[in-house]
This record gives structure tokens, sequence and C-alpha cells, in this order.
């Protein structure tokens, strides 16, 4: 029963940081990517989609990012959540074509953007000690039932150490994305 409980948190930790790792790819650096673009949310026909279900994006150019609609009724849509999403690029339009041409960073924009990250860092740390605190209580309710305090603390001890292994990573990747996002 203690290990379910450890593997059940481990799993929900690991969720945290796969959230986390999503979104720092949707942010920008100094480079096109289309990660920047592919998971923002296009209102089309009442359903939420990301607009890499509704299109082909490609990169060009290391600072150009195009993406080929598929339904000429959609350009409008994506088109609107692209300017919504703030990415820092306006879009052009040509048919079923968009276009985004991503213009140098300033280092004001740079340093918004590492903040941003600090944020999200920290969101996802939450969110690790969330299940840390959840799991806790559950092994704390295991004395209760009978199993003995050596194996409740150890199991604590376990659980501590997976929570601290996946704040590492968390921090680690922040750490990363922010070299990128300062390096030109």
């Amino acid at each position: 029963m203690i290990q379910e409980y450890l593997k059940d948190a481990e799993k929900r930790m690991k969720k945290a940081v796969e959230k986390f790792k999503e979104e720092l790819a949707g942010i920008r650096t100094s480079r096109a990517s289309t990660a920047i673009v592919e998971n923002i949310k296009v209102d089309y026909y009442g359903v939420e989609m990301p607009i890499k279900q509704l299109a082909t994006i490609t990169i060009p150019e290391p600072s150009q990012i195009v993406l080929q609609i598929w339904d000429q009724n959609a350009v409008p849509l994506v088109e609107k959540a692209l300017k919504e999403a703030n990415i820092g690029a306006n879009p052009q339009t040509e048919g079923n074509t968009i276009r985004l041409i991503l213009p140098p960073m300033t280092e004001e924009r740079r340093r918004e953007i590492v903040k941003y990250i600090g944020k999200l860092a920290e969101e996802a740390r939450i969110a690790v000690r969330n299940v840390r605190r959840d799991d806790k209580e559950k092994l704390e309710e295991l004395k209760k039932e009978g199993f003995s305090e050596d194996e409740v603390k150890k199991a604590l001890e376990q659980l501590q150490k997976i929570t601290d292994r996946y704040i590492k990573e968390i921090n680690q990747l922040a750490e990363r994305k922010e070299e990128e996002v300062l390096s030109l």
C-alpha cells in the first residue's frame, strides 16, 4: 500500500514536470520554433483546438513561422488567436497561409520572458509540493491503520527524495530555458 502511494505521487509529480516542459517549449527564444504556436488554442466552431490540429506549421527561416491552414474558414480564427497569444509578432495572411516574422527580442522583452519562466517554474514546484502534501497526509493516516511508525517514516523520507528530484529537474529546465532566452 505504501509503495502504491509513492508510485502514484511520483506519477503525479512527473505529470507536473511534463506540463512545465510543454509550457517552456511554447516560450519564444532567439530562434523560431513550431512549439511557440502549435498549442495556442483557437475557438473553432465552439471547440477549443490547438493550432497544430488546424494547420501545417513550418520554419522556413530562423526568424519566421509559416502556418498553412487547412480550412479557409479557420484562417481568421487562427489569426485572431495568434494576435491574442501575444507572441511578439503580427500575423500576415495570404490566402490560407499565415506568416509570422519574429522580430529580434529586446533586452527588456528577454527580461520579461525570464520573469515569466520563473513564474511558471514556481507554479510547477507548487504543483509538486501539493502532491507531496496530499500523499504525506495519506501516509500519516496509515499509522491509524496499523502500519508501524518506522514504515511510515521511511515512506515519508522516500516521498521527500522523490519531491526533491522533481524540484531539481524543474530548476534545471528553468535555468536552461533562461540561458537560451538571454543568449543572442
